[in-house]
C-alpha cells in the first residue's frame, strides 16, 4: 500500500503582534517576536496508507480540528510539513461552505465545482447524489430550512458524490440517524475496499472501535498514542476519567466480595477517586448511612474503560452504618447517558428467600450485584441506593444517582439498547401445487 499522507513535525501556533504591519512582515520570514504565541499543536508526526482508516480522540480543545484544516490546507501550519496524495474530501463543520439562500441542488453544484469537477461531471452525478441524500422536495429548498440531520445528509452525499483518495469525517455523522450513518458507513467501506482511507474524528469511542483499524490520541496540541483503537481508546477513557491503576492502588483482584473489600477499605468517602465518577452525581437521604466507595469488576479487571457488551460485571458498594437498623435494602439501577432507565433491581428481590438484612452501628459492609451487560455499545449510568424498613415504605438512607459512567463497546449485533438473545430457527416444508 502506497503512502497518501505524511506529516512531518507540524505545529501550530497562533500569534498576536503589536502591530499589524509586524504580522506582515512576519508573512515574509522577517523575524519578529510576537508579544503573544499560542501553541495548539506540537511536533506531530504520522503517516496514512491507502484503505487505511485511523480514528482521531481527544478531549475539545486538544487541537484535533485544527490538524485536519491543517491536512486540508484552510490553515497554514507553523512548523513541520505535511505531504498529500491524490484528492482529499472533507467534513470538517456542518455546512461549512454552503450557502444558506442556495437551494441543496444548488451548493451541491457549486460545491462539486469548488472541488474541480466540470459541469458535465456534475450534471451526471447530481441525480444520484439526490437519491442518496434522501430528502425529498427538500433538495429544492433554500438550506436555511434543514434541520442539521438534512445538511449533513447534502454535505455527505457530496463530499462523496466522487471516490476521494483521503476522506475525512468529523464528528459529522454525529448529529445524523442511525440509518443515514449506517448508510455512509456502508459507502465508506466500498471506498476503503477501492483504495481510500478514513480519518475519523469523534468522541463516539464505539464508532474509532468498529470502523477504524488505527487510532491517534491527541491530547494538549501533541500526539500522545499511536496505536490499535481499542488500546487508545482506554488511553483516552483512563485520562477523561482518571486512571484507576494510579488511584485504586489495588491490582489483580479476584472476584470475590471480601477482595472488594481489600480494595474499599477505611472509612473516607472514596467515590471521587475512581475511574468513572461523575461529579454531576445526585446524592440523598434521610442520613443513618453512608456509601463511601465502589468497584466495578469485569474479566479480571478493576474499573476497566471499556466494557465489552454481554461481559459480566460485578458491581460492588461499601456502606459504612451510623446508626443500627434491623432491616435494609441496597438497590441498584442502570440507565442510558441520556437518562432513560432501562434496569432496577434490590437486594430483597434478587435474595433467594426474601431473608431481612440487618446492620450494626459502627459496620461497615459490601454489597455486590452481578450483572450481564446484555448493552449495545453506548455510555451508561449506575445508581447505587441503601434504604431501610419493608419493600412497601422503603425510606432512603443515601442514594448516590447517575454517579458512575460507563462505556460499552461491541460489534452491531443487533438494532436498539438491550440484547435480548433472541433464538432463530425454521422449517422447511414441500408443498405440491398443481
Amino acid at each position: 500500500m502506497s503512502v497518501v499522507l505524511e506529516v512531518v513535525d507540524l505545529g501550530k501556533a497562533y500569534r498576536h503582534y503589536s502591530s499589524q504591519l509586524y504580522r506582515i512582515l512576519s508573512w515574509f520570514g522577517l523575524r519578529v517576536k510576537p508579544i503573544e504565541e499560542h501553541w495548539v499543536l506540537q511536533n506531530i508526526s504520522f503517516s496514512l496508507h491507502s484503505g487505511e482508516a485511523i480514528g482521531i480522540v481527544g478531549q475539545n480543545g486538544a487541537g484535533k480540528s485544527t490538524l485536519l484544516k491543517l491536512i486540508t490546507g484552510t490553515q497554514r501550519a507553523t512548523t513541520g510539513q505535511i505531504h498529500t496524495k491524490g484528492r482529499i474530501a472533507a467534513i470538517l463543520e456542518l455546512g461549512m461552505g454552503f450557502n444558506p439562500e442556495f437551494t441543496g441542488r444548488q451548493n451541491a453544484f457549486h460545491g462539486l465545482g469548488l472541488m474541480g469537477f466540470s459541469n458535465e461531471e456534475i450534471e451526471k452525478v447530481l441525480p444520484e447524489l439526490e437519491t442518496f441524500a434522501e430528502i425529498g422536495e427538500y433538495f429544492d429548498q433554500p438550506l436555511r430550512t434543514y434541520s442539521s440531520g438534512m445538511q449533513m445528509r447534502v454535505a455527505f452525499a457530496v463530499v462523496t458524490a466522487f471516490r476521494p483518495d483521503i476522506l475525512i469525517v468529523d464528528e459529522a455523522l454525529s448529529v445524523g440517524d442511525a440509518y443515514f450513518q449506517a448508510k455512509c458507513y456502508e459507502l465508506i467501506i466500498s471506498y476503503k475496499k477501492q483504495g481510500t482511507t478514513l480519518i475519523l474524528v469523534t468522541h463516539s469511542i464505539g464508532d474509532i472501535v468498529k470502523h477504524c483499524t488505527r487510532a491517534l490520541y491527541i491530547r494538549d496540541g501533541r500526539l500522545t498514542v499511536d496505536g490499535s483503537p481499542r488500546d487508545v481508546s482506554n488511553f483516552y477513557l483512563d485520562d477523561l476519567f482518571g486512571n484507576s491503576k494510579e488511584k485504586s492502588g489495588k491490582q489483580g483482584l479476584s472476584k470475590s466480595v471480601s477482595d472488594a473489600t481489600e480494595v474499599m477499605n477505611g472509612t473516607e468517602d472514596k467515590f471521587h477517586t475512581r475511574l468513572g465518577y461523575r461529579k454531576e452525581e445526585h446524592r440523598w437521604g434521610n442520613g443513618g448511612a453512608r456509601i463511601l466507595d465502589y468497584l466495578v469488576h469485569v474479566n479480571g479487571q478493576d474499573y476497566p474503560a471499556i466494557i465489552e457488551s454481554n461481559a459480566k460485571a460485578e458491581f460492588s458498594f461499601k456502606v459504612i452504618f451510623d446508626a443500627g437498623f434491623d432491616e435494609i435494602t441496597a438497590g441498584f439501577l442502570l440507565k442510558t447517558h441520556d437518562g432513560v432507565f432501562l434496569y432496577g433491581t434490590n437486594s430483597f428481590l434478587v435474595t433467594e428467600g426474601k431473608q431481612a438484612i440487618s446492620a450494626d452501628k459502627g459496620e461497615g459492609i459490601v454489597f455486590k450485584f452481578e450483572v450481564p451487560m446484555t448493552l449495545n455499545a453506548g455510555h451508561y449510568m449506575v445508581s447505587f441506593g441503601i434504604a431501610t424498613g419493608p419493600q412497601e415504605m422503603l425510606k432512603p438512607l443515601d442514594r448516590r444517582y447517575d454517579s458512575i459512567l460507563l462505556t460499552v463497546v461491541r460489534p452491531m449485533g443487533f438494532w436498539g439498547l438491550v440484547d435480548l438473545r433472541a433464538e432463530f430457527g425454521m422449517t422447511r416444508e414441500t408443498i405440491n401445487v398443481s
